[in-house]
């Protein structure tokens, strides 16, 4: 029998403005160099190649011997619920409940619930760029107008421009996205910022979705959350997810944390989609927030480890500048003068060619959205989560030797 051709002209319009996390297509050819038999050092996905704690695993084993396999509320599991409550507010200083929380199949479901939830079509929404492109994908997906604001460099780091977000700001702003502990920069608020940006929330009135994905994987200090500021908590919905902190990238495994009214329609959202998330892999979930955390602090080390070799070895590159965040897994080296003197001006060019020559395997910039006008750096992000230590010495001297030729 003969397939046939199927007419996609009618395709919904809106399909048109869905974006991509192009990092997936860097994962592609780094697997197909790999496959033709080159080796590869892979700092281009923010995954981690570290084990799930055991305790975790056995807690989704048990829930699995025990039948833990059917429906479930679709909120989730009530003690799910309240161990992310308590989690979440305890690290924020804040008070939530049960009422609280939507437990979701991983992080990014959160992103496209909240918008669903909030944005009118034609709202404008203040997402950040560079930032996780799957804010502007869906903000256009959805019908909305999606209004970047940029993190830029500053002598101690990344950081944005709280004027600069105000002057973009309109009247028909609705929504902000705040990826503060940042990714791609790792960049993040101080205090001071966070203030005036509360102000800027409370002026025009806006909704806030603060990503906290890398809220606990922090080497230095303390994370601060734009929820914990007054007057904020009733606007804010905190995205929180499982995969970085405790190793369980595939686990899929997330929360929305908020006022009621706005989790309330996120869950009716998961009737409509999913239903429910993955009953066991609720049990494990329960079992990372409330048991032994020795595992979870090993993690960091071993990250901490990572990153110091990475930032070490880059900032020995010849026209290679470094930044060394205290908080998520990635770096973000300002490579412009090693590109110019290879001569290369195309990120996608350049990227390729030191697959090709060194196989290491990075994102650039343009997989966080496109460059503004007048920007200024040449960017990579190099994710150290899923390479050992002696890989990442390995790979990046072969930089230096390629760069530095």
């Amino acid at each position: 029998m003969e397939s046939q051709q199927v007419d996609l002209s009618g395709l919904a319009a809106r399909v048109s403005h869905l974006g991509s996390e192009t990092a997936f297509v860097a994962a592609a050819e780094a697997a197909a160099a790999a496959a033709n038999g080159q080796k590869v050092y892979p700092f281009h996905l923010g995954d981690l190649n570290m084990a799930t704690p055991e305790n975790i695993t056995e807690a989704a084993f048990r829930a699995v011997r025990d039948r833990k396999t059917g429906y479930c509320p679709n909120a989730g599991i009530p003690e799910l619920r309240e161990s992310i409550a308590l989690d979440v507010g305890r690290a924020r200083g804040l008070s939530y409940g049960v009422d609280n929380v939507s437990v979701q199949p991983g992080g990014k479901p959160v992103i496209g619930k909240f918008l669903l939830t909030t944005m009118n079509p034609g709202d404008e929404v203040l997402f950040p760029n560079p930032g996780f492109p799957i804010y502007e994908s869906f903000i256009g997906f959805l019908g909305g107008v999606g209004v970047p604001y940029a993190y830029e460099e500053r002598a101690d780091g990344f950081g944005f421009d709280v004027e600069a977000i105000a002057r973009a700001a309109g009247t028909r702003t609705r929504l902000l996205i705040l990826n503060d502990l940042h990714n791609p920069t790792g960049g993040e608020c101080s205090p001071e910022q966070l203030e005036s940006l509360a102000d800027l929330v409370l002026e025009h009135d806006l909704l806030v979705l603060c990503d906290e994905a890398y809220f606990d994987v922090r080497y230095e200090g303390s994370s601060r959350s734009l929820a914990s500021l007054p007057g904020m908590q009733e606007r804010c919905v905190v995205l929180y997810t499982f995969s970085k902190k405790f190793a369980m990238t595939g686990w899929r495994l997330g929360a929305a944390i908020g006022p009621k009214g706005i989790i309330d329609v996120i869950t009716t959202l998961n009737v409509n989609c999913e239903s429910c998330t993955n009953h066991f892999v609720q049990w494990a979930g329960v079992e990372a927030l409330t048991g032994d955390q020795e595992a979870p602090r090993e993690i960091l080390r071993v990250l901490r480890e990572r990153r110091d070799v990475a930032a070490r070895c880059l900032n020995a590159i010849d026209g290679v500048r470094c930044h060394i965040p205290d908080v998520t897994f990635y770096l973000y080296p300002d490579v412009g003068e090693a590109m110019a003197r290879r001569g290369f001006t195309d990120y996608e060019a350049f990227r390729r060619a030191v697959l090709k020559n060194t196989g290491v395997s990075m994102c650039s910039r343009t997989h966080f959205g496109h460059e503004a006008p007048g920007e200024r750096g040449r960017y990579l992000r190099f994710a150290y989560s899923g390479i050992e230590v002696e890989q990442i010495e390995e790979g990046l001297d072969r930089l230096k030797a390629f760069l530095e030729r």
